[in-house]
């Protein structure tokens, strides 16, 4: 099984507003940056569809080491929020429907494909790739903002 190494970072202004997302996937020496952005989202809809597209670029099951600095999507993995969403019904410790189903369901389904750790990183530090993820991210606001302007 093929090791990648995957960065991810969304963004929003406004939240909710114009958004957008970055990702880097390494493997081997290969680096490829992708990275897109939404009218009306939030930023937490961002941080899921960074890694949602980043593990959707992959064209073949692989072991993968994500690195976020969403403690939301890191810790429903980490401290396992998922298996308690499914086990009742969608709804969170609250009783309340969890948001974001949709795309909850797509990590979900690209987790079962693959082989997917979860990584927390500090956001707005030292980390050059986490950084040029949200540099992405941000450049995709900006472009939807400047489209929104013209």
């Amino acid at each position: 099984m093929k090791k990648v190494v995957i960065y991810t970072d969304g963004a929003c202004s406004y939240n909710p507003g114009p958004g957008g997302w970055g990702a880097i996937l390494f493997y081997g020496n290969l680096r490829k940056e992708i990275s897109g952005g939404a009218n009306e989202t939030t930023n937490n809809q961002m941080e899921l569809t960074a890694v949602i597209e980043a593990l959707s670029a992959l064209k073949e099951p692989c072991e993968v080491e994500v690195f976020t600095d969403s403690a939301y999507v890191c810790n429903a993995f980490k401290q396992d929020w998922i298996s308690s969403w499914l086990l009742n019904n969608w709804r969170n410790s609250n009783k309340k429907p969890v948001a974001n189903k949709e795309l909850w369901e797509k990590l979900i389904e690209l987790c079962r494909k693959h082989k997917v750790n979860f990584n927390k990183v500090k956001g707005h530090a030292d980390n050059e790739f986490n950084n040029r993820c949200d540099e992405l991210a941000r450049l995709e606001v900006e472009r939807i903002l400047a489209e929104k302007n013209s």
